[in-house]
């Protein structure tokens, strides 16, 4: 008697992928799309937790205000020595702003050594937006 076990490709190729995403854990993909461009786009992709890639713009904490930002994903960065980034926190903008809130915010991730805001703006409602919070806080 043979010891055979038959394996479905779809579902073998969907684990593999899957695997790959929880060892690989949350971590930033630059485009490669802006990388020949002579101003490059200031954007960049994070892979979450599930395997799902994110675009996000970037921009400079100093230069970052968020009183007119609603309805997106920010995503407080460090940027390494190296050029590594590191998510320090994860949060959600609604539809309606609230400066205190983020102002306040904004000064915590900055003390927690943040250097860059990454600012998702694609998640369609709250649902979504949690869902992307969820799946980025892994690297938090």
């Amino acid at each position: 008697m043979q010891n055979i076990q038959i394996i479905d490709g779809q579902g073998a190729m969907r684990d593999g992928r899957n695997d790959r995403a929880r060892r690989a854990g949350v971590r930033e993909e630059r485009l490669r799309v802006t990388a020949g461009l002579p101003a490059p786009l200031p954007l960049s992709a994070w892979r979450g937790r599930s395997g799902r890639r994110y675009v996000v713009g970037v921009h400079a904490l100093a230069e970052s205000e968020l009183s007119d930002v609603t309805e997106a994903v920010l995503i407080a960065v460090r940027r390494e020595g190296d050029g590594t980034a590191r998510v320090v926190d994860v949060a959600a903008a609604g539809a309606l702003p609230r400066e205190r809130l983020a102002r306040a915010w904004m000064s915590a991730v900055r003390a927690w050594g943040a250097t860059e805001m990454h600012v998702h703006r694609l998640a369609r409602d709250e649902d979504e937006r949690r869902a992307v919070i969820a799946d980025l806080q892994d690297g938090a």
